[in-house]
């Protein structure tokens, strides 16, 4: 089986590219080796986010490893649901996983559904894990696409363009070479050619672009959840056309429906309006708060001016009580300060008299004045 993959819009000639390598005489598929390269990336990336924005990352590390697993079974699920004729007649092939088989959106679902669950246990906020974590799946988007690339897999319709690549027919499923295809074969040194579109590189691209837009809107974001609901909508968009561009499709058993392109539009369909909304109605709330912290201000100002305090509850001012008394309570007040100075004027003075001879003395003094 001849192994090389041409791209002959820029002369470029990869005559041997392995589908798997032996390490002791172990094999390893580089399909499954990427996947887990992305996933251990989008996993430090999260690390570090999470760090960053000081959470606990021992709590974020729980949460990935349950859902990676989830993930796995979800995606080859998923597929095998979808690709039912394919195993229908020997079920030990669902288990042999070595080649590939799996389905994005089965993985998404099983990942959602695992971290949904954990969070509810250990009674942790969601959707803010769901803004870090969403930023690790795209990087792990990005690495791990390029398992198609050596797995042959995840092309598109024919082309002729820039960006041609041509396959070897017998390195592909035969399922996934259509007519246009083999009117058009090409043989080169008597081998036969397909030329497709690399959709595994398109999709690799715009996941790398949506996550340097999610970076560049994380400081930015203006609720809980925001990110990731972008991400839902990005993405869904992004795999709406490489889908339709895709010939290896998943169709809804006994009909001709792509499973995979009608969830990619129900995405953008909800999510793209949902996160648009929720921003604009969160940034007139905001807006709101600021009119009035700057109208409760103003009035502060006003009534300092004024020297009349602020009610902040009812927002009107309120009159400072007079804090001297009145005249003739001042009077009273001064009068018996002063008797109370000569009754103890009068008591140091005759203090050295005893007491019976100062009423005699006082009696005395009564009789003279007589």
């Amino acid at each position: 089986m001849d192994m090389s993959i041409r791209f002959p819009g820029i002369n470029l000639v990869l005559d041997y590219v392995p589908r798997a390598f032996q390490i002791f005489g172990m094999e390893f598929t580089i399909y499954g080796m990427l996947i887990a390269a992305g996933a251990l990336l989008g996993m430090g990336l999260v690390v570090l986010e999470a760090g960053r924005n000081h959470e606990d990352q021992n709590k974020y590390l729980d949460m990935m490893i349950l859902s990676l697993a989830a993930s796995v079974v979800g995606s080859r699920l998923f597929y095998v649901i979808f690709s039912w004729e394919l195993y229908q007649g020997n079920l030990r092939t669902i288990f042999d996983v070595r080649n590939g088989g799996y389905a994005f959106y089965g993985g998404l679902l099983g990942g959602v559904f695992a971290a949904t669950l954990f969070c509810r246990l250990a009674k942790l906020p969601f959707w803010q894990m769901a803004d870090t974590v969403s930023l690790g799946v795209l990087l792990g988007q990005v690495v791990g696409r390029w398992g198609n690339f050596f797995n042959r897999e995840s092309f598109g319709e024919y082309t002729d363009g820039v960006l041609t690549m041509q396959l070897p027919i017998s390195a592909v499923r035969s399922g996934e070479v259509s007519g246009a295809m083999r009117d058009n074969l090409l043989t080169i040194d008597g081998v036969s050619f397909i030329q497709v579109q690399p959709v595994f590189l398109y999709e690799s691209l715009w996941c790398l672009l949506l996550l340097l837009v999610l970076l560049a809107l994380r400081r930015k974001k203006r609720y809980q959840g925001e990110l990731f609901m972008w991400y839902l909508a990005g993405y869904g968009l992004g795999r709406f056309v490489c889908e339709w561009l895709r010939t290896d499709k998943l169709y809804i058993p006994g009909t001709s429906v792509d499973i995979s392109l009608l969830i990619s539009g129900v995405l953008v369909v909800v999510f793209v309006p949902i996160v648009t909304v929720r921003r604009v109605m969160v940034k007139k709330r905001a807006d709101i708060r600021k009119i009035r912290r700057e109208r409760v201000f103003r009035e502060e100002e006003e009534s300092r001016r004024e020297h009349k305090p602020v009610d902040k509850k009812t927002e009107e001012p309120v009159e400072k009580p007079s804090e001297k008394p009145p005249v003739q309570e001042e009077e009273t007040i001064q009068e018996d300060k002063i008797q109370g100075e000569t009754d103890n004027w009068e008591n140091l003075e005759y203090a050295h008299i005893p007491s019976q001879w100062r009423k005699s003395s006082d009696k005395a003094s009564e009789k003279q004045e007589e």
